[in-house]
């Protein structure tokens, strides 16, 4: 698995190059944000200068150690031309050897605080984005270095400037992976209840959410998480704020939507009941978001990097069905679309997302296993013939399609003759022939409780000449295939071949 170590992207500009860099900058998150989707990634942002048009340094023209001697003795002795000065060491920073030069000089941490802390604006903006080179880089030992501004940077987020408060935080941000040390001093000057308070001031500013959403998961993915992090997270009221951005109004934005939901991730699968999350509306609003980007889908609508929202809301939902009480869920989950909108996004993207298509069948499985009225819906809504027709897929999809048909043979006698009705024996009568062993044992588990249920199950399947395809695996199939087959013919389905060829046999 790869990992996506850096993403750069531009804060904006203006003129007529806004609308490239804005491209250019969704392109960025977009490639973060995919590689999320199969794990858990910490990553660093850099946020550009608006003039700015090539970020990177070359190693031809990278500075050296005496620029930064000299800019910082600039900076110590002149007046006007300071914020010049910060400019310029700024963009020597990106050099992975200047910023050791500049954390081992003696006082230059100091100096740029007191920068930060200055009376001069333009200053503080130029401080922060020195700082914020530095919190970049891949230096581990440069992180705990900046460690004497961040009690301002957090003060800083309650600041009325847009593209200050978001430096700060992206800044902050990336500064959480690299030590244990800087974590436990962030949490220590109050990291949580600060994002909090941003997130809530700043509700309608999108930027802001989003970086705040960001800089949260970078700390809810640290080692220590589960017992350091998580519980201050849980009882402060970030909680609801995540869970507030989770809007179907597309107007709003797609981008915060995201960085909010991997946070709910993050803290679901790292809590074991997750009552507080269940209480605050978690599963409610999440699943309520996938059904209404279900119908988006349906109607042609897979612009935008909607499935990089799709992704973490799938996982949110089905972590939590796997540790919501059953008697609970039928008053969290009061929207009985959720089954159609979740087969809908498996049709839309089985063939260009396949792994996509997995963990929302995944999801799916996880819904039927806890609850018997949404087996009913599946079978209500026409939706079980759908399922059916993907047993021929790979890729881990047929095998979680046959889960979810065994939860629904497994609820209620009706439904495996339902189950028959709509064409499942043939299904199976086809997976049985399958190469694949957990998809043959899986189809005789389906086999065995559909039999028992119903002696018409039984008699059609023997019609459907089911009986050979047993004898085949009887004699021919692994040890736990023959013991399936030979269970099923002996005690169950041998009496029905009696019955039928008696039945069938000619008046004398």
């Amino acid at each position: 698995m790869w990992r996506l170590n850096k993403v750069r992207h531009k804060a904006g500009q203006q003129g007529g190059n806004l609308d490239e860099l804005r491209l250019k900058r969704r392109e960025n998150e977009r490639a973060l944000r995919q590689a999320r989707r199969d794990r858990q990634l910490v990553s660093k942002r850099l946020l550009l200068n608006e003039d700015e048009e090539q970020p990177d340094v070359s190693m031809d023209t990278a500075p050296g150690g005496h620029d930064i001697v000299s800019l910082l003795h600039k900076l110590q002795h002149s007046g006007t031309e300071k914020e010049a000065h910060l400019k310029a060491l700024s963009k020597v920073l990106r050099d992975p050897s200047a910023q050791l030069t500049f954390i081992k000089h003696e006082n230059s941490m100091h100096l740029l605080v007191g920068l930060l802390t200055g009376s001069n604006a333009q200053c503080r903006l130029q401080a922060v984005r020195c700082l914020h080179e530095l919190s970049h880089s891949s230096h581990t030992n440069v992180a705990p270095a900046c460690l004497p501004a961040t009690p301002y940077l957090l003060t800083y987020l309650s600041g009325p400037s847009t593209k200050f408060t978001e430096l700060c935080l992206y800044t902050l941000g990336n500064m959480c992976p690299d030590s244990d040390v800087v974590r436990e001093k962030l949490l220590a000057q109050g990291i949580i209840p600060a994002l909090a308070s941003c997130i809530e001031n700043q509700r309608h500013t999108l930027a802001v959410v989003e970086a705040a959403a960001f800089t949260l998961s970078q700390l809810l993915q640290a080692r220590d998480a589960p017992e350091k992090i998580i519980p201050i997270v849980l009882k402060s009221t970030l909680p609801s704020h995540l869970l507030s951005v989770l809007t179907p109004d597309p107007q709003f934005g797609l981008a915060p939507a995201i960085e909010c939901a991997w946070c709910l991730h993050y803290l679901i699968c790292s809590t074991d009941d997750n009552k507080e999350l269940l209480a605050q509306g978690a599963l409610s609003q999440c699943s309520s978001l996938l059904v209404s980007l279900g119908g988006a889908v349906t109607e042609g609508n897979k612009e935008d990097g909607i499935e990089l929202l799709i992704w973490p809301l799938l996982r949110c939902v089905g972590n939590i069905l796997s540790s919501c009480p059953e008697e609970d869920l039928n008053a969290q989950l009061t929207d009985a679309h959720l089954p159609a909108s979740l087969c809908a996004l498996v049709q839309a993207y089985l063939h260009t997302l396949p792994a996509l298509a997995r963990e929302t069948v995944w999801v799916l499985n996880n819904l039927t296993a806890h609850s018997t009225e949404f087996c009913s819906a599946l079978l209500t809504l026409n939706l079980v013939p759908g399922l059916i027709q993907l047993l021929p897929f790979s890729q881990g999809i047929n095998t979680m399609i046959l889960r979810i048909l065994a939860n629904i043979a497994h609820k209620k006698k009706e439904f495996c003759v339902q189950l028959m009705q709509l064409g499942l024996l043939s299904a199976l009568c086809a997976t049985l022939k399958m190469a694949d062993q957990e998809m043959v044992i899986q189809s005789l588990d389906i086999l065995f409780m559909m039999t028992v249920s119903s002696p018409v199950v039984a008699e059609e399947f023997v019609r459907q000449d089911g009986l050979s395809l047993l004898e085949v695996l009887q004699y021919n199939g692994a040890a736990e295939m023959r013991q399936r087959s030979t269970y099923l013919l002996e005690k169950h389905l041998l009496s029905y071949q009696q019955h039928i060829t008696v039945d069938n046999m000619p008046d004398p």
